[in-house]
């Protein structure tokens, strides 16, 4: 079967470009494939200020063209189309998209993973305005803001005690009686003076004008239903990988792609790095480094297969 490309990438968000980069200054015949555009979740973010080296915020947008910029120059071939099958035969990979079908020796699935959302009335709608489903990464627009966290798992807890280093008035709602989250995780909420739990409580409804301004709970051990003023609503209550390319891969509780530290998976040539991949802290510098890592052990990976490795 003869090989297309040394290097398939899936998925163009900043693992993906990042490897890209990596994997073309390297000297691979690498392929890009993004359905939509490049840049994955950076795309929503409003104002990027925590990434290394930017003193200044840049738009998640301008973020994202710079990658792809970047990776453009290191000659990253870019093709936009969905991919609808992942198989290997022998050493290769086949990748067949709604643009034709593609052969590689290696393949790195940097697909994300998207936030689950709520689905009531006001979310779509107020989603960069008020609606978030970062803390670290929105967090600091809303010092002293009166914010309010969705969710009862580790990931609420953790970010709700993230917030309430920057705001006194943080409200944690969960539809159960008690926390889902580690015991100790639950606790440090329960004791923590900013925070104020109301568990058996849902939310129903998201409002505001141009922006968030109140939202409307539920109680659920009761018909009862109130309007809260708030400024800013956080939603924790989880993330759906996107791994369906890859049903025999190896993947956690959690439904994500389970690697070692070369970001290998248990399928040998295929690389997972970035939101779909298992790892205890998402982020772009995370994402990106992970590209990077899959990137270096992917050329390591094709030398092998050609007969080129240097012993």
């Amino acid at each position: 079967m003869e090989v297309d490309r040394d290097f398939i990438i899936i998925g163009a968000g900043a693992a993906g470009l990042s490897a890209a980069q990596y994997a073309a200054r390297a000297n691979l015949n690498v392929l890009l494939i993004e359905e939509m555009a490049p840049g994955g979740q950076s795309l929503i973010i409003d104002k990027l200020e925590n990434y290394p080296g930017f003193p200044e915020p840049v738009t998640g947008a301008e973020f994202a063209q710079r990658l792809e910029r970047q990776a453009k120059n290191f000659g990253v071939e870019f093709l936009y189309a969905s991919v609808t099958g992942l198989s290997k035969k022998d050493d290769l990979f086949e990748v067949e998209t709604t643009r034709g079908t593609y052969k590689s020796y290696t393949v790195l699935l940097s697909t994300g993973a998207k936030h689950r959302k709520l689905g009531v009335p006001g979310e779509n709608e107020f989603h960069g305005r008020g609606v978030s489903y970062c803390a670290t990464c929105d967090g600091p627009f809303f010092k002293n803001k009166r914010v309010l966290v969705v969710g009862g798992g580790d990931a609420a807890c953790d970010e709700a005690s993230f917030l309430s280093n920057l705001t006194d008035r943080v409200i944690v709602i969960h539809r159960r009686d008690r926390f889902r989250a580690q015991k100790a995780l639950a606790e440090r909420i329960l004791k923590n003076p900013h925070i104020e739990v109301r568990f058996n409580t849902t939310l129903s409804e998201i409002m505001g004008e141009n922006k968030v301004e109140k939202v409307l709970l539920s109680r659920t051990d009761r018909e009862e239903q109130y309007e809260e003023e708030i400024d800013g609503v956080f939603i924790f209550i989880g993330s759906d990988p996107q791994t369906a390319l890859v049903p025999e891969a190896e993947k956690d509780e959690g439904g994500y792609i389970v690697t070692n530290q070369r970001m290998e998976t248990n399928i040998p040539g295929l690389f997972a790095a970035g939101d779909v991949r298992s790892t205890p802290f998402r982020q772009l510098v995370v994402a990106a480094g992970e590209g990077a890592v899959a990137s270096h052990c992917a050329v390591q990976y094709v030398d092998i297969l050609k007969g080129e490795a240097y012993i």
